[in-house]
């Protein structure tokens, strides 16, 4: 015996307790529920209610003697035409139950004799169905329909008191889920902001009487959504910076990225031609996940741009980069001592610049001889230079010889990768002790 019928019986039984105006009922079902009658007066009836699937009749009751009689039992079923019972059938094989299987919808009604007297009992039972269909007849960039549909039958009963027909209320109640998440209490629903992935949805119709239907139906997504990662999104131009596309669900080779000018450049651009910005975009980009070298100073807006091509659509999504690509500005540092005793610290005279493209470095002693020179016109990162260019450091040494201690020249000039001319000029102090 499954669990719904087991439900149905316990309900069955505290509605013998919980309504004192329902005669002592002798006739018991397997039903999924059972629920007392709406008789405009007198004596209510019990209604026993059966899940199953369309013209299935799995309906039956059983009577019972008093006290486990032995007994017979004559069944009759209500004829709405006549508005009376006819006879069904009779058991008279003298035990003390009686079953009556594979019923229509209807009222039944047992007369019951045993040696303890004559009782008469009345019931009515319905095979209760659902049936459910589910589809999405419509399908955009933007939202899709669920649309579902179902077939349940009337469930009418007669009043006996008063001959009229009194129809039950099912509650219906609809929910369209998503896994174990309602996404819609409504049968036809549109669904905003489509997923990215191919997604099952199920179609659930119930009613009270614990009669469920289930219909399934697969959205094919269409969309995509633009998510992409930077490797670094800030530090020294030129500024190497890999795009790592993370979207979803979007064509491979169909993917644009932009990458718009410095705001101030536009400004600047703006402010000289009467408020005329020739274009905004410093690059146009056609690939999956590109690098991208900045070479100026700057700060770069970027944006993806995520497509999605189908049989009747063509579906974008856009999103931009929070914050900006910053290459940093120019600049030029100096030190004022440097120490190249040969201890392993502070041996090399550095001059530390930033984002610069062209730089020429200069050291003179105390008469304004040149010791030592360094230019370049194509810097690229003060890092890669001081690693890769030794000249582009002084030793302390001239001709292989140390040079004295002592007060010491430099003049530093160049251009930035922001444009901006460079030049710094001053004395340092260099020290041979430990």
């Amino acid at each position: 015996m499954n669990k719904l019928k087991l439900v149905g019986q316990l309900l069955f039984f505290i509605g013998l307790i919980s309504l004192p105006s329902v005669g002592l009922a002798q006739i018991t079902s397997v039903a999924n529920e059972v629920v007392s009658t709406a008789y405009s007066s007198g004596v209510q009836d019990f209604i026993h209610v059966f899940c199953g699937a369309k013209d299935e009749k799995n309906a039956s009751l059983t009577a019972n003697t008093l006290n486990g009689e032995s007994g017979s039992f004559e069944w009759q079923k209500y004829n709405a035409a006549s508005g009376s019972f006819v006879f069904f059938s009779s058991d008279l094989s003298g035990n003390s139950t009686s079953t009556i299987s594979n019923l229509e919808d209807g009222g039944y009604r047992v007369k019951v004799t045993a040696a303890s007297g004559e009782k008469t009992y009345t019931a009515w039972v319905f095979n209760n169905y659902i049936d459910a269909t589910a589809e999405i007849p419509e399908s955009d960039c933007y939202s899709f329909t669920l649309n579902g549909t179902f077939d349940t039958p009337k469930l009418i009963y007669t009043d006996l008191a008063s001959g009229q027909p009194l129809e039950m209320n099912k509650e219906i109640e609809v929910k369209w889920m998503d896994g174990d998440n309602v996404v819609s209490r409504v049968i036809r629903s549109e669904i905003f902001d489509p997923p990215t992935k191919d997604t099952n949805y199920t179609l659930v119709v119930s009613d009270k009487f614990g009669c469920e239907a289930e219909a399934d139906v697969q959205y094919l997504s269409i969309v995509t959504k633009a998510l992409f990662s930077v490797s670094e999104n800030e530090g020294e131009a030129p500024l190497e910076v890999t795009f790592t596309n993370e979207s979803e669900n979007g064509d491979a080779g169909k993917y644009e990225w932009f990458i718009f000018r410095d705001l101030d450049e536009i400004k600047r651009e703006s402010a000289a031609n009467n408020g005329v910005v020739k274009d905004s975009i410093l690059i146009k980009i056609f690939s999956d996940s590109p690098v991208y070298t900045f070479e100026n100073s700057g700060k770069y807006k970027v944006k993806l741009v995520s497509k999605k091509i189908s049989e009747f659509h063509t579906c974008y999504d856009t999103l931009y980069l929070d914050g900006y690509i910053e290459a940093d500005t120019s600049f030029v540092d100096v030190p004022n001592v440097f120490t190249p005793n040969g201890d392993g610290t502070n041996d090399e005279f550095i001059v530390k610049f930033w984002s610069m493209k062209e730089i020429k470095i200069s050291i003179f002693n105390r008469w304004g001889k040149i010791l030592h020179v360094w230019e370049s016109n194509n810097v690229i990162n003060f890092d890669n230079t001081v690693k890769t260019v030794p000249q582009s450091v002084w030793d302390g040494k001239v001709g292989g010889k140390v040079c004295t201690p002592g007060v010491y020249y430099y003049v530093v000039e160049g251009r930035g990768r922001d444009n901006e001319r460079r030049r710094t000029s001053g004395f340092f102090h260099l020290f041979r002790g430990k």
